[in-house]
C-alpha cells in the first residue's frame, strides 16, 4: 500500500516536471530571459536568507563608538554632557574621536586643541581608549575638513600644510594615556561622497602621510578605512588594520527623479568574504569602523521629525543592524550615531534609542 502511494506520487512529480519543461520551452526568448532572471533572483533571496539564519553572531565584540563634538553642537546639545553620558551612563570604553583640521588650526600655524584635550583627558580618567582620527579627511560632513585659509593653496603647499597639521596632532597626543591607535584620512579614496576633490584622494600623498605618521609615532598602530562598504584595498598604503563601514537603510537621491529609502543589498557573506580576502592577501585584520546606528533621511537629521527618523533608524532597526554586524564575524565594532542617541533623548524626551543601544551593547 505504501509502495503504491510512493509510486503514484513519483509519477505525478514526473508529469508535473514534464509539463513545466514543455511550458518553459514554448515561451518566447524574451519571456525565457525574464523567467531566468526571476528564478535567479528568487534563488539568491532564498540562499541569502538561509545563510543569514545559519550564520552565528560574534560573541562579546569589542564595542566602540564615534563621537564628534562639532556634530553634537549642530544638533543643539551640550557636547560635554553628551560625551560624559556615553562614558558614565552607557559605560562605553572605546571611542573614535576627531581632530578636525578647520577646528584645530583655524589660522596657519596657530593650533587649538582645547576641546579634543578635554575629551582625551575625560576618557583617560575612566580608562577609556581612543582611536584618534587624524588628517584632512575625517568623519562627518563635509568629510574634507579644510580650514578656509587652506582652500586656495596650490597642491604642493596644501600637501605640506596637511602633513604639518597631521604630524602636529600626532606629536601632541602620542604620549597621552587614552591613545590606543590612529585612524588616518577617513575613507581616504572615497571620491563620491563629501565636499572633496580628486586631488584629496591622491594615493601618493596618502602613502607619504602614512609613512610620516608611523615614523613620528612607532608605538601606536595606524588604521585606515576603505572607501565605503564596497571594494578591496589594492594599493598603498597598507595600514596596520583596515576598517569598513556597514550601512543598511539610506535615503537615495542619486537616481535622477527617483528618490526613495534604499536598503543596501550587500549580504552577510559578501562582508565576510571581503574580510577573508584582506586577511589572506594583505595579512591584516579588519574591523567595522562605522556601523549605522542613526538615521539617513532626505534632509539633515536635526530637521527631521521622529517619524521621519524612524524611517531609517528605529529601535527595531538598531537591533537589526547590530545583529547584522555581529553576524559578519569581526570582533571589533564601532557604532555611528552617539550624538543622535543623546539628542533624541534630551530634545524629544525620548530615551528609547538610548536604552535600545544600552541593551544591545550589553547583551552576551
Amino acid at each position: 500500500m505504501t509502495q503504491n502511494k510512493k509510486s503514484s506520487k513519483s509519477v505525478k512529480n514526473r508529469i508535473s516536471n514534464q509539463k513545466f519543461v514543455k511550458w518553459f520551452k514554448n515561451l518566447r526568448k524574451w519571456q525565457r530571459i525574464v523567467a531566468y532572471v526571476f528564478i535567479t533572483l528568487i534563488s539568491l533571496v532564498v540562499l541569502n536568507t538561509l545563510i543569514y539564519k545559519l550564520t552565528p553572531e560574534v560573541k562579546n565584540p569589542k564595542w566602540g563608538t564615534s563621537f564628534s563634538a562639532q556634530y553634537a553642537k549642530e544638533l543643539g546639545v551640550d557636547w560635554r554632557a553628551n560625551f560624559t553620558a556615553l562614558l558614565d551612563d552607557l559605560q562605553i570604553r572605546n571611542f573614535r574621536l576627531m581632530s578636525y583640521w578647520d577646528i584645530s588650526e583655524p589660522s596657519p600655524g596657530q593650533f587649538k586643541y582645547d576641546e579634543l584635550d578635554w575629551q582625551m583627558d575625560e576618557a583617560a580618567k575612566r580608562d577609556a581608549k581612543v582611536s584618534l582620527s587624524i588628517g584632512m579627511r575625517q568623519p562627518r560632513w563635509p568629510e574634507c575638513h579644510k580650514p578656509s585659509w587652506a582652500k586656495n593653496l596650490g597642491r604642493k603647499d596644501e600637501d605640506a600644510a596637511i602633513m604639518k597639521f597631521t604630524l602636529n596632532t600626532v606629536e601632541r597626543y602620542k604620549n597621552h594615556p587614552a591613545l590606543e591607535s590612529y585612524q588616518l584620512e577617513n575613507e581616504a579614496v572615497n571620491n563620491w561622497f563629501g565636499e572633496c576633490t580628486p586631488v584629496d584622494t591622491d594615493q601618493g600623498r596618502l602613502d607619504k602621510e602614512f609613512q610620516a605618521v608611523k615614523k613620528a609615532d612607532p608605538n601606536h598602530p595606524v588604521y585606515m578605512s576603505l572607501s565605503d562598504q564596497h571594494g578591496l584595498p589594492l594599493n598603498k598604503p597598507v595600514p596596520d588594520k583596515y576598517g569598513f563601514s556597514v550601512y543598511r537603510i539610506v535615503w537615495n537621491d542619486k537616481t535622477g527623479p527617483f528618490k526613495f529609502y534604499l536598503t543596501y543589498p550587500t549580504p552577510i557573506w559578501y562582508h565576510s568574504l571581503r574580510a577573508k580576502w584582506i586577511k589572506t592577501f594583505k595579512q591584516r585584520d579588519i574591523f567595522i569602523h562605522e556601523l549605522q546606528v542613526e538615521p539617513w533621511g532626505p534632509t539633515a537629521t536635526v530637521n527631521m521629525t521622529v517619524d521621519e527618523q524612524n524611517q531609517s533608524m528605529s529601535p527595531d532597526q538598531i537591533k537589526t543592524n547590530i545583529k547584522f554586524a555581529r553576524k559578519i564575524g569581526e570582533p571589533e565594532i564601532y557604532t555611528w550615531g552617539s550624538e543622535w542617541w543623546y539628542w533624541r533623548k534630551v530634545h524629544f524626551n525620548d530615551p528609547t534609542i538610548w536604552e535600545t543601544v544600552r541593551g544591545e551593547i550589553n547583551r552576551d
